[in-house]
């Protein structure tokens, strides 16, 4: 009850591997916006498969026409980018199927979005996967070491509020 009457946050958020797969560090992503953190800090997975899924819980604040990326904020104030592959946006949503949609509110594990991931492998510049802290000038991110990502439960960076 207090949560709700004085706007409390959490302090810290877990950020839970949104794909399966290759963990990749974000200055080996080969596109500039992502490995020189333009956007923000974070990480990468090259994904095993074609499923998205909420990496926190929280509400989707975003959900690209194209569906090939995914804006979520955490309970904690987090703001989360989950952009499916590099160039992906020139597919015009061919190949990606959303389960949410903007204002929905997701748990961990939730579905996001589906996707033809041979589609992307033959399409995209690359099928890498950054999930992106876009508001990490105002918080802490830490990472961790982990190299294989398993969706809904690996955990792949730790966001706390300052």
């Amino acid at each position: 009850m207090f949560k709700k009457l004085f706007g409390y946050k959490e302090k810290s958020v877990e950020v839970i591997a949104p794909v399966n797969g290759d963990v990749v560090d974000l200055s080996e992503v080969p596109d500039p916006v992502f490995s020189k953190k333009i956007m923000g800090e974070g990480t990468a997975v090259k994904p095993h498969d074609g499923k998205v899924v909420s990496p926190v819980d929280g509400e989707v604040v975003q959900l690209f026409p194209t569906k090939h990326a995914i804006g979520l904020k955490s309970k904690s104030g987090a703001e989360i980018l989950i952009h499916i592959g590099l160039e992906t946006v020139s597919m015009e949503g061919e190949g990606f199927e959303a389960h949410v949609q903007q204002g929905d509110q997701v748990k961990v594990g939730d579905p996001l979005v589906t996707f033809d991931l041979k589609l992307v492998e033959e399409k995209a510049k690359s099928t890498i996967t950054p999930i992106i802290i876009t508001n990490s000038n105002d918080l802490s991110v830490e990472g961790s070491d982990k190299q294989q990502a398993v969706s809904g439960s690996t955990i792949l960076l730790t966001v706390h509020n300052e």
